[in-house]
């Protein structure tokens, strides 16, 4: 009797290409919402003014969005549900009031209805020693979320 044929690998075996991550100026989406990082703003100790502004508990971090409706139906777009992460992996929430401070935050339960976009920043507080390394950005409390590296 001859022997049995060695089986050749299969594909499984062989490595796979992830794709690369989305990073600053890289359109990504979630649900109905395109989201564009256009820039990252470290080291902000306080908004607004002295009379009506807010200090950091460590820095604020600002995250400039762009972000568009690519549904058909009007989505609103919360930074709320958008998450910061850093090198050890630790997850920041948004900083709620801070944005109110800011002329142009427009993350607040913004409305956007269908082939719009609007530009609006995530505050993040965060440590004075820590650095944003990626994003997870939702297009609602409840979706999967996409990832972007800084």
């Amino acid at each position: 009797m001859a022997p049995a044929p060695v089986a050749e690998p299969e594909a499984a075996d062989a490595p796979v290409e992830q794709p690369a991550a989305a990073g600053i100026g890289a359109p990504v989406r979630d649900g109905k919402l395109e989201f564009t990082v256009t820039a990252v703003e470290p080291g902000v100790a306080s908004l607004g003014s002295d009379a009506f502004g807010q200090k950091a508990q460590g820095q604020f971090v600002l995250v400039r969005v762009t972000v568009q409706n690519i549904g058909d139906e009007a989505v609103f777009f919360h930074g709320g549900s958008q998450k910061a992460f850093d090198a050890q992996g630790r997850e920041f929430s948004p900083d709620a009031t801070a944005p109110i401070y800011l002329e142009d935050a427009n993350s607040f339960l913004n409305e956007i209805n269908p082939g719009n976009t609007v530009n609006g920043t995530i505050v993040f507080d965060m440590p004075v020693d820590v650095a944003i390394t990626s994003l997870e950005l939702h297009d609602s409390p409840f979706s999967s979320g996409v990832t972007v590296t800084l």
